[in-house]
């Protein structure tokens, strides 16, 4: 699977369990008769999101990236290309936490409004690095692709070739 697109798919993921985190805390708080819950887990919502745009501003890889992409193996042969397989085996974390999260709601609806924020916080904050990993691979001229690991140890990733962005140098304001 193409690294860019499961950056991608990794944001488009935390926020849908931010929103069924949400969504299971509003339903959840109902029947506790608690009114208070929903209004405290909106603030906690919205420091989530603050802190995610906050920590995400910034257009460049993140150290942890940056570190996994210096370490990718090269290689000339495209990896196995399963979409489905690598984002459970690299994802299953999330989908155990949102479903714990969940589960748990109609013992303390408080922790998946909790866990909503956290999930919103990472979806906010990992939004830009599809794109710096994507900036970096038409610099070099490379594409990065993540390889079948265990699910229990950290990603690889190959690199190998691909397409190199050429732009106009810009000397003095002018275009050369």
């Amino acid at each position: 699977m193409h690294f860019v697109d499961f950056l991608r798919a990794t944001v488009l993921l935390s926020a849908a369990a931010a929103t069924a985190l949400v969504i299971v805390t509003v339903f959840s708080a109902g029947p506790a008769g608690d009114t208070t819950i929903v209004p405290i887990s909106v603030g906690w919502w919205a420091i989530a999101a603050t802190a995610g745009m906050r920590l995400g501003r910034h257009a460049e890889v993140n150290p942890p990236i940056a570190r996994l992409l210096g370490e990718a193996k090269t290689s000339t042969a495209l990896p196995e290309y399963r979409p489905g397989p690598t984002l459970l085996n690299r994802l299953w974390p999330l989908l155990l936490f949102t479903v714990v999260a969940g589960g748990l709601a109609f013992l303390a609806p408080q922790i998946p409004s909790i866990g909503a924020g956290f999930a919103i916080a990472v979806a906010l904050w990992w939004r830009r690095q599809d794109a710096a990993v994507a900036a970096i691979e038409e610099r070099d001229g490379v594409r990065f692709h993540v390889l079948r690991t265990s699910p229990l140890r950290s990603i690889k990733l190959a690199r190998t070739p691909g397409f190199k962005t050429l732009r106009p140098e810009r000397v003095n304001g002018a275009t050369t």
